[in-house]
């Protein structure tokens, strides 16, 4: 097991920066996803932190040991650090066999009872060994691509995107493995991905990375219910934005008198801010029994649950709000509803031309 240390960490192609003066430290054992939208930098951190990429400056510190920073520089085969791609990457000659073993030291790439070892360690039965990738299901590819990584022991572990190209089923069981199969082995992990349900329920740790910068770093419930600005908020799942004035640790706005969830961004400060809502907070009621009644504009129903647009019936309540149901409770279009918000909420300082319950702009998935 082996701790990741980044201090100062510039990095680009060229005259271009794309990572600047990053700061960031995985301890031993534990599972960070960096999250980012397309050229945010995310494949550039985890391609200097392997090798693949000299930075302009800062240091990488993987175990204790400095493998890139002023006047040194580990080649990729003596960091030890396991990488595994999107596209799993397998030599399409070799057999499952072939393929884990390669990740081996030379004089044990004979030992077949490590690739068994292995394959039972990422879910996979004994029979495929003999197998060759185009034999296989993209799941399984990505399998035996983490265990070909895994083979020579490494301290940690980097995941580009290697859910990315499944479809939805097959993309939460392969997680699912990969996720059993790291932490038996205890490695550190790092994984880059745009999918925020992804890394919010696979990492212990989710880096919020925009514009070659972390924005915040947290656990995965820390950075969904106390974001620390209205836009990683948007980012991280569906949130409504409203006009409030805060004061004595609440908040009022066309929703009710409500208390502020966890320490304000604004600290202590009173007046006018802006009030950021989870839809799944917001809870509907019989007519007259929320704050205010308002009429089911929209339903979109996903099974298990469902997302409802809202019209509030008192024209100065302001724009549509969204509710997130279970499917078995979702209303039916046109019915008259109450909502009421349950929980804590967000606050953050009143931004120019403040929503009231309409999207912010985001940071972006591309």
């Amino acid at each position: 097991m082996s701790e990741l240390k980044i201090v100062g960490l510039s990095a680009g192609y060229g005259a271009e920066t794309v990572l600047d003066d990053v700061e960031l430290t995985v301890a031993e054992g534990a599972t960070t996803a960096v999250l980012g939208g397309s050229g945010s930098g995310k494949t550039t951190l985890l391609r200097v932190v392997a090798g693949f990429l000299r930075p302009g400056s800062g240091t990488v510190t993987v175990g204790g040991r400095t493998v890139a920073g002023p006047g040194t520089w580990l080649p990729p085969e003596r960091r030890g650090v396991g990488y595994v791609r999107q596209d799993g990457a397998l030599f399409p000659h070799l057999s499952v066999a072939g393929n884990i073993a390669f990740g081996l030291p030379w004089p044990r790439r004979r030992h077949h009872d490590r690739v068994l070892e292995l394959l039972d360690l990422v879910g996979l039965p004994s029979a495929i060994a003999e197998r060759h990738p185009d034999q296989l299901s993209g799941g399984q590819q990505q399998r035996v691509a983490l265990a070909r990584a895994l083979a020579p022991r490494p301290g940690l572990i980097l995941l580009d995107e290697p859910f990315s190209s499944l479809d939805t089923a097959l993309r939460a069981a392969t997680r699912e493995a990969t996720a059993r199969a790291l932490r038996a082995t205890g490695a550190t992990t790092v994984l880059v991905t745009h999918d925020q349900d992804e890394a919010l329920s696979f990492a212990d740790e989710v880096a919020i990375l925009k514009a070659g910068r972390f924005r915040q770093v947290a656990s995965p419930r820390t950075v969904y219910r106390e974001p620390v600005d209205a836009e990683v908020a948007e980012f991280l799942g569906d949130a409504l934005l409203i006009a409030g004035s805060a004061a004595d640790g609440s908040v009022t706005c066309r929703l009710g008198r409500l208390p502020v969830h966890g320490a304000s961004v604004d600290g202590d400060a009173a007046g006018d801010v802006d009030v950021m809502i989870r839809p799944e907070q917001l809870t509907l009621t019989p007519p007259g029994a929320g704050v205010l009644d308002a009429v089911v504009r929209d339903v979109d129903y996903f099974g298990h649950d469902a997302l409802v647009e809202l019209d509030p019936t008192d024209e100065e309540s302001g724009d549509p709000l969204r509710s997130r149901v279970l499917g078995v409770d979702a209303p039916a279009i046109g019915e008259l509803v109450g909502v009421r918000v349950l929980g804590g909420v967000r606050t953050y300082p009143r931004s120019l031309g403040a929503r009231d319950g309409r999207p912010a702009d985001s940071l972006g998935v591309g």
